[in-house]
């Protein structure tokens, strides 16, 4: 191969590579939510927008790319003094867009280190002014200021800041072991107090429970007492009732009161007989039953014919009538037939034994304040069965 061919494919190569480096030089695709800063010759020239942009080779020139999408940068902890006099660390995020490419790369140097450099200062002079209590209290308020004064300042490099935030507040470990301290002593004071209420509530409902259930009983002790009263009373009414229309006499009553002198003796610790004053008129009525002579002191009068038709006697006898016992005449006679064979044979038998007479035992077997009658003669033996004239006693 001749020299001058060889020299002609260099040279044809050399071309070749020139135009492919010029070429792949004067073409820029840009991304999406990305702009390119390009100069001409050292000057500002033109932002390229996402898509596909030409250069001209060797004298345009790419600056910078610029993201145009919202960034979030997290600051290391600052110190912060407070208004008492004590050190706080924050921690601070920023949420910032870039809106003019070409004032973020021409009008700072780095926008990311001035936002910084201005929060510390900033946070500075807003927490200065207030004491730790308010500091942990005002987050709000601490973001809203610094927000505003970033992006007052922000405005003319092209970047705004969106939100800022306080990630934390740390105070001293000495000023945190007394709040700890704090915080248990108030929720201990809390919990006492909530406990306290509960049992006030807790005894005042008792209280009340208790309460009504007293009046409720007290008002059922009443009810009952009230039944009780007017069950009784209408019982007395009735036997009270029963017995006016039964019209009791006198022997019935001196069969209750037997009745009542065992129960009024039952019992062997009994020392004392409670014997009512109507008890006297009793004996009466059972000795007049007995042959005793009526209208004598202690002795009722006996009942007239009138009185014994339409009174009980005749009520009684047609009940007897009626339940097939005996009449109750009858039986009264037959009963003084035998008390006047018993005194009789009693006075027999004493008179036989030559016992003198004594008056103390018949003035004992008399009511207070009756005078007994003259001893009796003693009367000639005679037989059982018969009078003093020797005849036998009528019916």
């Amino acid at each position: 191969m001749e020299p001058t061919t060889f020299i002609g494919y260099i040279a044809l190569v050399v071309v070749a590579i020139f135009v492919i480096v010029t070429l792949f030089k004067a073409v820029r695709v840009v991304p999406q939510a990305t702009a390119l800063i390009v100069e001409r010759l050292g000057r500002y020239n033109k932002t390229f927008a996402p898509g596909l942009n030409f250069l001209f080779p060797f004298i345009d020139k790419v600056r910078a790319g610029v993201d145009l999408r919202e960034q979030v940068v997290s600051f290391p902890p600052q110190p912060v003094i407070t208004s008492d006099n004590l050190v706080v660390s924050i921690d601070t995020v920023i949420y910032f867009q870039v809106t003019e490419p070409k004032s973020a790369v021409y009008e700072i140097a780095n926008y990311i280190s001035g936002i910084e450099q201005l929060t510390v200062t900033t946070l500075r002079n807003v927490v200065g002014s207030m004491d730790l209590e308010q500091t942990l209290t005002s987050r709000d308020q601490i973001n809203g200021q610094l927000r505003g004064v970033l992006d007052e300042a922000t405005g003319r490099w092209g970047v705004r800041v969106n939100r800022v935030e306080l990630k934390s507040i740390e105070p001293p470990a000495s000023v945190q072991g007394a709040m700890e301290q704090q915080m248990r002593a108030e929720r201990d004071r809390r919990a006492a107090i909530l406990t306290a209420e509960g049992v006030k509530q807790s005894a005042i409902l008792t209280a009340e429970g208790e309460k009504q259930s007293q009046i409720l009983k007290a008002e059922g002790d009443a009810q009952a007492q009230i039944l009780t009263a007017e069950g009784e009373s209408r019982a007395i009414l009735q036997v009270f009732e029963a017995i006016h229309r039964g019209n009791p006499d006198p022997k019935l009553l001196a069969y209750q009161y037997l009745q009542m002198l065992p129960e009024i003796a039952n019992g062997s610790s009994s020392k004392l007989w409670v014997v009512p004053t109507e008890f006297t008129a009793a004996l009466g009525s059972i000795a007049k039953g007995f042959g005793g002579t009526p209208g004598t002191p202690g002795i009722p009068a006996e009942p007239s014919e009138d009185d014994s038709d339409g009174g009980v006697g005749a009520a009684v006898r047609s009940a007897l009538g009626q339940s097939g016992l005996q009449d109750p005449g009858e039986a009264l006679a037959e009963a003084r037939r035998q008390a006047q064979a018993a005194t009789a044979d009693a006075t027999s038998s004493g008179t036989r034994s030559g016992a003198p007479f004594e008056s103390g035992v018949e003035r004992g077997q008399r009511p207070a304040g009756e005078q007994p009658p003259a001893p009796p003669v003693p009367p000639q033996p005679r037989s059982l069965g018969t009078d003093d004239e020797g005849t036998p006693p009528a019916p």
